[in-house]
């Protein structure tokens, strides 16, 4: 199984407080505790975000999540792509990253960032995505930030950077949640567009059992199941928990009951070695 959505680092961005305790610890802690929550949920590789505004000899902010790779087998660095940097300098240094291949990704949060996806900040990031033939994710829908502005967010905006760079396949973090069924039709139309199902709720492992959240669930899952078909595109969708802010073994649950049992290889395996090349 591969979970192709989690955090190791705090991601540094504006109005975003500490997402999790455990991403304050230090890098060794991180990492064990990462470590059991991929054997108990039988995860073999993960794909973790970077984080922005990053020193300058980090372009992609994805020293502190090598740091925790380093001690965690299957553990893999998608780096942000910062589209109020784009000086010679600093895209230089960027390249040099990919090509060192030390990400299996580029990620843009909208949002967070009141840039579009069409946003000429992020036109030279999705060149480099084009030349050293990595993804290009972008966080879609909800935040967790008061200072992040929405209408930069919608999953629809995404199907225009699709059309314009046929040569990048873009990932819909989150399904563009709770605009799933928009999510759905840039996946239905765009032949390079992926969706990852992460972050579609998030609590600890006691309150996904608890009674009282159990219709919030089924809704979710409901949503869920009604875009996935809606998509007619099984073979782009990727499971993703966003641990730590939801435990991965009950996050798996919840994916595997509302996602048809005939594609579960697909969406816990397949997709993401293809996308990824893992």
């Amino acid at each position: 199984m591969i979970d192709t959505h989690i955090h190791v680092v705090p991601p540094r961005l504006p109005g975003v407080g500490t997402l999790n305790p455990i991403l304050e610890e230090p890098a060794d802690i991180r990492a064990e505790s990462l470590r059991r929550e991929m054997q108990a949920a039988g995860v073999t590789q993960a794909l973790a975000m970077g984080c922005w505004n990053a020193p300058p000899d980090d372009p992609l902010g994805i020293a502190g999540t090598l740091q925790v790779a380093r001690l965690v087998p299957g553990l893999h660095a998608i780096g942000v792509a910062d589209p109020t940097r784009t000086d010679p300098e600093h895209l230089a240094r960027a390249d040099a990253a990919l090509a060192a291949k030390q990400v299996r990704a580029l990620k843009g949060y909208l949002g967070y960032l009141h840039h579009g996806p069409d946003a000429p900040g992020y036109r030279p990031y999705c060149e480099l995505a084009a030349r050293h033939g990595v993804p290009f994710v972008f966080h879609t829908g909800d935040t967790y930030s008061p200072r992040a502005k929405l209408r930069f967010a919608q999953p629809l905006l995404v199907d225009e950077v699709a059309v314009d760079h046929p040569d990048v396949r873009f990932v819909l973090a989150h399904l563009g949640n709770p605009w799933l069924t928009e999510a759905a039709e840039v996946v239905y139309k765009n032949v390079n567009v992926w969706a990852d199902l992460s972050g579609l709720t998030v609590s600890d492992a006691g309150a996904f059992g608890a009674e009282e959240r159990q219709e919030m669930l089924q809704d979710a899952a409901v949503a869920l199941r009604r875009a996935f078909r809606y998509a007619e595109r099984p073979n782009r969708f990727l499971y993703g928990s966003d641990w730590p802010l939801a435990p991965m073994a009950a996050y798996r649950d919840f994916i595997r009951a509302a996602i048809p049992e005939p594609y579960h290889a697909l969406v816990f395996e397949d997709n993401a070695r293809t996308l990824f090349r893992i």
